[in-house]
């Protein structure tokens, strides 16, 4: 870790250990989003992945096909940014754009062998990187930390404060 890191490591423990220890959830939330994204950038820099790149691999090592706005969708992102991050990726080579059955309307996002080869790369470094964060923590207090996350984001769909 650069000393840079280690400031901003120290930062945010300082800020909820013993400054805000009763802040608000969303901002530990956010943190550890922060944290885990800034670490996984790092990890995937080294294979020439962006972490912006990451979200749309995972996506379509597991559902090729996709037309950009279905990938939009499922990525969480407006048009407009995947198809900046889609033109990035297929120049380097990850992904190929074709049209389906004579529909000339709709581009279909598909890996070239080089980005289907990365999922073997990338996927384990995810889940070491995973295992890191939860280290310390039960079996019991992971599940309950998986099921805390996914009731606040069922909760917050349900209360209609997101769309």
């Amino acid at each position: 870790m650069s000393r840079r890191d280690d400031q901003a490591a120290e930062r945010i423990l300082r800020h909820w250990q013993t400054e805000f220890p009763n802040d608000r959830l969303a901002h530990l939330v956010r943190d550890a989003s922060r944290v885990l994204a800034k670490s996984l950038q790092a990890r995937l820099a080294e294979y020439s992945v962006s972490f912006g790149h990451w979200s749309f691999l995972r996506v379509l090592w597991y559902s090729e096909g996709l037309t950009q706005r279905e990938l939009s969708e499922e990525v969480g992102l407006m048009e407009p940014t995947t198809y900046t991050a889609l033109k990035a990726m297929e120049k380097k080579g990850l992904i190929e754009r074709r049209h389906q059955g004579g529909n000339q309307k709709n581009l279909h996002i598909y890996l070239t062998d080089k980005g289907r080869a990365l999922k073997d790369e990338l996927i384990p470094i995810a889940e070491e990187l995973n295992e890191i964060s939860v280290r310390g923590l039960s079996e019991e207090e992971r599940r309950m930390v998986h099921y805390g996350l996914l009731t606040i984001i069922r909760n917050l769909f349900e209360a209609g404060a997101v769309s």
